[in-house]
């Protein structure tokens, strides 16, 4: 066999360890010499990534970690080779306004880490496994407590692969950064968009940044407000070491304070996953996630029914300027909502538009589309949603979010408090969540449910027999037009209206792998 032929074999073999093993034979057992349509397989691989959850520390921190059982989302999960899936601390690395990112600490004296004095130090991580997920359709919980837990990575494999997922929810009782705070752990990426962040005086917003390869990743930091990029300063170049995780403050990149900013992420080398951790004085705080793509038609589900103020933040990344037509969709149907109707968003640079108690104690979502002869400008945005009021107000953001074209996944829901947004923004269609067993015991248990074209259905989800701890629920479309999810997670504490919302963007558990056309052994020694 000749150096070609290996490296078409290395190719496929390389892609079958990420994306699920591909037969290299015709069905019928001859020689694959026709195209034929891509098989959709399982993937065999996954990485996820937690971010540091707080730094205070009356913070408690609930994990929970789940992989649908197989056969869900139209496929059999792969079975090849051992299967596992744990999340591990990563390095910390602090960053200060004035250090090299990445930069090792010294070492700790006195049993304090003197990343508190000079804002840069690096901690080796323990080898323990925080997280540890046995099988998939049985989810399972951790705790941490305290500013001390680390920022987590982590791979699944095998069976456990297809459509894990991992909640972080973190409650902090008191203080600037009071809140519940919750984000679904992210894969990495290459490029990433967060309309919504803040530099206003009253905030301290960070970009947390995780690194799950074993070679270091360069990462460029842009923020942009209402007049375009803002002048910044040690945002270029963030080297972000091997495994390392590295919370950047927004208000040490600029001197302009601004109060509706939109951050690019992007890696020059490497890959990163990232999240803004969103804190007032004020309004409490949460985790601001990724936006979808930029698209001319953007969804934003799950607005609470008892919002007290909403705020919608876009950012137009083309050349050109997108006039935008806002919608409601609640649930008898699509408004429009008076003096919100429109919003226009200039190339390169964030717009908002304050749409205060905009469902009118009515659970909606909002859509995003050109307005009527516009073209279809390509946007990213997020909402900011307020419950309650005064010093009892908190604060949950709602990125836009892709739609679940096979399953989603919502992990750590409670008996009492979670809730579940469907949206249908064009045809009817049916949907199927399954609630899994509880983390601590419960029987799984199913529920199909009807979303009418043009509305947001919102309820409160199956809850597992005899459940004991938290809970998954997995949405999967079965019929009818596409289908947009966000779960609600209320704790209220002491009055103030503690939340958290995490869209359901489709878990990506399955992927088109090509059918050779070639039986690679014709290509001679």
């Amino acid at each position: 066999m000749n150096r070609t032929t290996l490296s078409l074999l290395a190719a496929v073999t390389s892609l079958a360890a990420v994306t699920g093993f591909a037969a290299l034979t015709a069905p019928d057992g001859g020689t694959a010499t026709e195209a034929t349509a891509p098989a959709r397989m399982p993937v065999e691989r996954s990485s996820l990534l937690c971010p540091a959850p707080a730094t205070s520390d009356l913070a408690e921190t609930v994990y929970t970690s789940y992989t649908p059982q197989s056969g869900a989302g139209g496929g059999s999960a792969a079975s090849s080779g051992v299967s596992t899936a744990e999340l591990r601390p990563s390095v910390a690395t602090l960053r200060g306004p004035a250090d090299d990112a990445g930069k090792a600490g010294e070492e700790k004296k006195d049993g304090k880490d003197e990343a508190e004095k000079d804002g840069s130090a690096q901690k080796t991580p323990s080898d323990k496994p925080v997280v540890s997920l046995k099988q998939p359709g049985k989810p399972v919980g951790a705790k941490a407590s305290g500013s001390a837990a680390p920022a987590l990575v982590g791979t699944a494999t095998g069976s456990l692969a297809p459509g894990w997922t991992t909640q972080q929810t973190t409650t902090v009782s008191a203080g600037s950064g009071r809140g519940v705070l919750g984000v679904n752990c992210t894969a990495p990426d290459t490029d990433l968009w967060f309309p919504g962040a803040s530099i206003a005086k009253d905030r301290q917003d960070y970009v947390h940044l995780t690194n799950p390869d074993d070679t270091g990743a360069l990462v460029d930091i842009e923020l942009y407000g209402k007049e375009g990029a803002l002048k910044s300063q040690l945002s270029d170049g963030i080297q972000v070491p091997a495994g390392a995780s590295v919370p950047v403050l927004l208000s040490t990149l600029t001197a302009d304070p601004a109060e509706d900013v939109t951050v690019h992420v992007t890696t020059r080398t490497g890959r990163v996953g990232a999240a803004v951790r969103g804190a007032g004085d004020e309004t409490g705080s949460d985790w601001l996630p990724a936006s979808a793509d930029p698209a001319g038609t953007l969804v934003l589900p799950g607005i609470p029914a008892d919002a007290t103020a909403v705020r919608l933040v876009a950012f137009a990344p083309g050349d050109d300027d997108a006039e935008l037509k806002v919608r409601l969709a609640s649930a008898t149907g699509t408004i429009n909502p008076a003096g919100a109707e429109s919003l226009r968003v200039k190339s390169g640079m964030t717009a908002s538009l304050d749409m205060k108690d905009v469902t009118k104690g009515e659970a909606g979502s909002l859509l995003l589309s050109p307005a009527e002869g516009a073209p279809a400008s390509p946007v990213v945005a997020a909402l900011q949603v307020t419950r309650g009021k005064g010093d009892k107000q908190e604060i949950a953001y709602i990125p836009a979010t892709a739609p679940v074209t096979e399953r989603a996944t919502a992990a750590d829901n409670r008996a009492k408090g979670s809730l579940l947004s469907l949206t249908a923004p064009g045809e009817t269609a049916q949907v199927k969540v399954t609630a899994s067993a509880g983390t601590e015991g419960g029987a799984q248990a199913v529920k199909t449910y009807t979303v009418k074209g043009g509305t947001t259905l919102a309820v409160s989800p199956p809850v597992p027999a005899g459940l004991k701890g938290s809970y998954a629920l997995t949405v999967e479309p079965q019929s009818g037009g596409p289908v947009h999810a966000a779960r609600t997670l209320l704790l209220p504490e002491d009055g103030i209206q503690m939340f958290t919302v995490q869209t359901l963007p489709d878990d990506r558990g399955l992927v088109a792998v090509p059918a050779a056309q070639q039986d690679l052994s014709v290509l001679g020694d």
